[in-house]
């Protein structure tokens, strides 16, 4: 059953870095039994079906002939499910009768491995394709993006999986959307002055003035040197993503209703929004899935201030990478509690192995397993609370 699997995603990024939707699939283990190829799509498919289906976009799975027909696809949404299939899976004519089927039902077909020559020679292949995914260095990747726009079929191209950011960068400049599945370890472009621009500078202000309990009225005041700051505040709070059911349009309202841990929280967001090196919607959103990821997990099993602080744990996490400069500095810039920095700088300390967890779910050849055993956690938790924290990121707006 899935409830002994972790799960594993790759975010499908377009060329401006916006997240459109995931790759999901199950965490390799190193040992044990492996159940077929299609056993384990049917329990993802089945997973799917009951805890994201409709609220985590575009959902990519790979998939097989055997399960075309197959009761599991009754259970995800055909609009937002694309079923990647191997090139040679639809050359048999009875497999491309039932995808037919499926494309009339409303899913979506990308092409994996695909040839060049047999895909331009073959037009009933062509008619059927919505995606063709492909390796970022394949030796006819210009061709076959030429091909999908002269093609009646008009296919989009994927690159299977961008190993880094030169390499994002180059397909990006072709237009080109594609997986990323180490997102969150792939080095990026320093920030080497370790200069912060105003925004970050007066954005870590307010955070200091927060911890401080500084009068509301002060807030205001510092709030009022940047209309974006404001507008992003109110924005936020009243996404869906943070639950609140009355609008609210003055931050004295926003401090009554909320308190100033909830907004301190926003402003760790808007801070990891504010890069001076680029900033990366994508990393972002990754940055906010591991906030929200690390606080369920933490839910139950740590007080709810403790839990609460998981939540800075996971955001700050990647706040090297967003704004460029190394941890250790990032640190020196901001005041946190003791066990956030010892988990930040070393994976120690009471939430060290929450963050832990969270990273190792996002690697497709990750331990999840060792870090979930030793936080007394099953499989079922962890991906609840993975899924949970994906929709949950979805829906907020900075």
């Amino acid at each position: 059953m899935f409830e002994t699997k972790y799960l594993v995603r790759a975010p499908l990024l377009d060329p401006r870095q916006n997240v459109l939707g995931y790759k999901l699939g199950w965490q390799k283990k190193e040992n044990g039994a492996a159940l077929s190829r299609e056993a384990d799509l049917r329990q993802l498919l089945a997973f799917v079906g009951e805890h994201a289906a409709e609220r985590l976009g575009l959902l990519y799975v790979e998939a097989v002939p055997g399960l075309l027909t197959a009761d599991a696809l009754k259970s995800v949404s055909p609009a937002t499910t694309v079923l990647v299939l191997q090139q040679d899976a639809l050359l048999d004519s009875g497999h491309m009768t039932m995808v037919v089927s499926l494309i009339e039902q409303g899913y979506a077909v990308a092409l994996q491995n695909a040839d060049l020559a047999r895909l331009a020679a073959s037009p009933a292949l062509l008619s059927i394709v919505t995606q063709v995914e492909v390796a970022h260095d394949h030796p006819d990747l210009a061709a076959i993006s030429r091909l999908s726009q002269i093609s009646a079929s008009s296919f989009s191209v994927l690159v299977r999986r961008f190993p880094g950011w030169r390499e994002f960068d180059a397909c990006a400049s072709l237009g080109l959307n594609g997986f990323f599945p180490n997102l969150c370890m792939a080095a990026r472009e320093s920030n080497p002055n370790g200069e912060l621009g105003p925004q970050t500078a007066l954005i870590l202000k307010l955070m200091k003035m927060v911890q401080d309990n500084a009068d509301v009225r002060e807030l205001e005041k510092v709030l009022k040197h940047d209309a974006t700051i404001s507008y992003k505040l109110f924005r936020y709070i009243n996404s869906a993503g943070f639950g609140i059911e009355v609008e609210i349009e003055s931050l004295r309202l926003a401090v009554a209703m909320l308190g100033y841990r909830p907004l301190f929280r926003w402003l760790s967001l808007l801070l990891a929004a504010t890069s001076s090196t680029g900033f990366s919607p994508a990393l972002m959103q990754a940055a906010i899935v591991r906030g929200h990821f690390a606080e369920l997990l933490g839910r139950g099993a740590l007080p709810k201030s403790e839990a609460e602080n998981l939540f800075f744990v996971g955001m700050f996490s990647l706040l090297d990478r967003l704004l460029g400069i190394p941890m250790q500095e990032v640190m020196s810039r901001i005041l946190l509690p003791e066990p956030v920095v010892q988990a930040l700088l070393a994976r120690e300390g009471p939430y060290g192995p929450f963050l832990a967890l969270v990273e190792a779910c996002e690697q497709e050849d990750g331990c999840a397993a060792l870090y979930a055993d030793a936080l007394f956690m099953t499989a079922a938790d962890v991906n609840q609370a993975h899924v949970s924290a994906l929709a949950w990121a979805q829906n907020i707006k900075l």
